[in-house]
């Protein structure tokens, strides 16, 4: 467990090269076929992005990949003074009867989760749904817990996680 400390790109990279072998060993390559990955709007995209070309890489299959905005599914929606920037929704197949990994950088509250888990039922009955988070805070509100974690960061309540990623390909995560 990571206390306070800054990560760096390759640490990152290694953290996205776990979280893929956490999903290659959970299913078999038939199964694998079945994978879609979602990653949750705006820092879940590039996470879910390079996750996409390391499975492709390790396992030769071509995992499809969506984006999907959770913005008019949270619960402070009315209790803010600003209206939420809208982000595209784009979800490029069924996902009915399929394995969904939804992907996110930090798990905190476990609100945006659940306001994800709202809006993917909206698109279709999935067959299993699958949590991955590049970093996992372990102070939830909701009842929701990650099945693929890059790294668990003990920090004080008051500070706040932010993962940037330019390009997909240079990433760091600050605490501030």
């Amino acid at each position: 467990m990571i206390k306070e400390n800054k990560i760096n790109n390759i640490d990152i990279l290694s953290l996205m090269d776990k979280i893929s072998k956490q999903i290659t060993d959970e299913f078999e390559k038939e199964q694998l076929k079945s994978v879609v990955l979602i990653g949750i709007q705006k820092s879940g995209v590039p996470f879910s992005e390079m996750i996409q070309n390391i499975l492709q890489k390790e396992t030769g299959i071509d995992v499809p990949l969506g984006t999907l905005d959770i913005s008019m599914y949270r619960d402070d929606i009315g209790f803010n003074k600003h209206l939420p920037y809208i982000h595209e929704t784009n979800i490029p197949f069924d996902v009915d009867d399929k394995i969904v990994i939804l992907l996110d950088d930090v798990l905190y509250s476990g609100r945006t989760v659940r306001a994800a888990l709202d809006a993917i039922t909206d698109y279709g009955r999935p067959k299993l749904i699958r949590l991955a988070v590049l970093i996992n805070r372990q102070k939830q509100e909701f009842p929701i817990k990650a099945d693929y974690i890059g790294e668990d960061i003990e920090i004080e309540a008051n500070k706040k996680i932010k993962v940037n990623c330019e390009k997909n390909t240079d990433c760091r995560v600050f605490i501030k």
